[in-house]
């Protein structure tokens, strides 16, 4: 930025190529739009062919809110597949062109970098899709179909305009007011293309905006058109709040607008609190969402917050008044694991090692703080070291955040004998190696040693060594192990089936 443009009784900002109002800037960043050398060299080319073509949408958004934009739209008066190809041509070889036809577009991707080309346009819709008849159209005819005022700003590129902002529906005012609005009527915008409701939510949540008051009544209004949209477009956009830094804002709006039943019923369920004799249960629905973004300010992992929401799904189905205890919600964990891998499948997310971890998660976040109310015994640490393996740090970051008490010195207790778990749980396995645990005798050991076929015996004897190793009977070393499925054996009156068979050889011990 030049010297003089920092000036401020000039009463003016330069960046570099489009002159905007103090008003503005003293709100928001503002860094140079067009320092990416992929706008001089298009420029280059509109200028030898007379063409028009401008930078639009996100990046423009993201660039002057001083946020991260790799990814680059650019929309061409004429075809954009054409300008793509020439674009590609000044690369050589290190640039990969990828051509839709049937979309009028092109993209180009060079390093890091995606930039997608495509003819300026007008859309109209067919009341059941949201997939649009397209048409040649004006610039102002494609910033038209646009989403949000904030993703209609354009950039020209041509040299004789070369950084002119054009701003038709406001979108400057509306990034100034952090105000989500669609450019046109809001109810037409979301009967279009009914994605972007959740759209406007994941925008919301994750600029820290928010959603106009008629823009925000038409999502209510037309809620129910976002089933015509795919599951697999809708989680996309779910993901995106859930990688929120606060995610729970978006899951606020979700349930206001009443699209929330429609995506996430589980999670709808859990609304409300119930009041028998004077006795009522927290709501599980403000619960979650704190525990949410509790976890999005210690990490970023997608599942660990996917399992952060379903944590108590199972609540719901497991809720009972009992006139002596209360409100109790027995085996929610249980019955909340059972129901991830059906919810995964209806959202189209992953059904690999991704749901297990989900699933895993939930069905263990009670462990630890059962640990904390009791005495923390080595057996407890063992046995949970034991079933979350890898995934313990991921589960102990989880049950942290559960803690939400609203009464400071029980949250100070809680976090207090958390550190003790997580002493314990570095001293057991520095001890013990139970994580990932391995049985130090095999299967084909046992039948060999006692000359029996694969029987329920075998196992008997395999989860045996197991137990007693968790609860701390033998060490995790092959040797006790040995001589503990020898004595088992006897118990169930089994014999070595050979003179050697009954001592380790050296090469036993070892396991050399």
């Amino acid at each position: 930025m030049q010297k003089e443009s920092q000036v401020t009784k000039k009463r003016q900002i330069s960046c570099n190529f489009v002159t905007v109002t103090p008003k503005f800037v003293s709100h928001l960043p503002v860094k140079s739009l067009l320092d990416h050398p992929v706008f001089e060299q298009i420029s280059r080319i509109l200028g030898r062919e007379q063409r028009e073509a401008y930078v639009v949408g996100g990046y423009v958004r993201d660039a002057l809110m001083g946020r991260p934009c790799k990814d680059i739209d650019i929309v061409v008066a004429g075809s954009g597949i054409d300008l793509a190809k020439q674009y590609a041509r000044t690369l050589g070889e290190k640039a990969r062109v990828s051509v839709f036809r049937n979309f009028g577009t092109a993209m180009v991707q060079t390093g890091d970098t995606e930039i997608e080309f495509v003819g300026a346009r007008k859309e109209s819709y067919r009341r059941n899709s949201r997939k649009p008849i397209v048409e040649d159209g004006s610039l102002e005819d494609d910033l038209r179909r646009r989403d949000f005022t904030i993703n209609t700003l354009a950039v020209s590129l041509h040299p004789e305009q070369y950084g002119t902002l054009v701003d038709r529906f406001g979108g400057m005012d509306d990034l100034e007011n952090k105000l989500i609005r669609t450019p046109l009527d809001p109810d037409k915008t979301f009967d279009d293309d009914p994605l972007r409701m959740i759209r406007g939510i994941r925008f919301a949540t994750q600029l820290d905006f928010h959603i106009h008051p008629d823009t925000l009544k038409a999502i209510q209004r037309n809620h129910h058109r976002i089933g015509i949209v795919s599951m697999e477009r809708i989680t996309e956009e779910l993901n995106k709040i859930m990688l929120s830094p606060k995610p729970s804002v978006g899951f606020k709006l979700l349930d206001k607008t009443e699209l929330l039943p429609l995506i996430l019923p589980e999670i709808s369920r859990m609304k409300g609190v119930e009041v028998i004799d004077n006795k009522q249960h927290k709501d599980n629905f403000y619960h979650t969402l704190k525990v949410l973004d509790n976890i999005s300010r210690k990490s970023g992992n997608l599942w660990l917050k996917w399992a952060a929401l379903l944590h108590d799904v199972g609540k719901p189905v497991t809720k009972k008044f009992e006139p002596e205890t209360g409100w109790t919600f027995h085996a929610h964990d249980y019955v909340g694991a059972r129901m991830v891998p059906e919810i995964f499948r209806r959202l189209k997310l992953p059904l690999n090692e991704k749901m297990k971890f989900v699933r895993k998660m939930v069905r263990l976040h009670l462990r630890p703080m059962a640990l904390v109310q009791e005495e923390v015994t080595d057996s407890a640490v063992r046995r949970l070291l034991f079933e979350a393996g890898d995934d313990i740090d991921d589960l102990m970051t989880l049950c942290e955040a559960d803690i939400t008490s609203k009464y400071q010195d029980v949250v100070r207790k809680h976090q207090a004998n958390f550190r003790l778990v997580r002493k314990k749980l570095q001293e057991i396995e520095e001890k013990d190696a139970v994580r990932n645990f391995q049985p130090p005798i095999r299967g084909e050991e046992i039948m060999k040693t006692f000359g029996i076929p694969p029987s329920k015996k075998v196992g008997i004897i395999k989860d045996a060594i197991k137990e007693a190793i968790l609860e701390g009977e033998i060490p995790n070393k092959r040797e006790e192990a040995w001589n503990y499925m020898l004595q088992k054996g006897r118990e169930m009156g089994l014999k070595p089936a050979g003179p050697d068979q009954g001592r380790q050889t050296k090469s036993a011990t070892t396991g050399r």
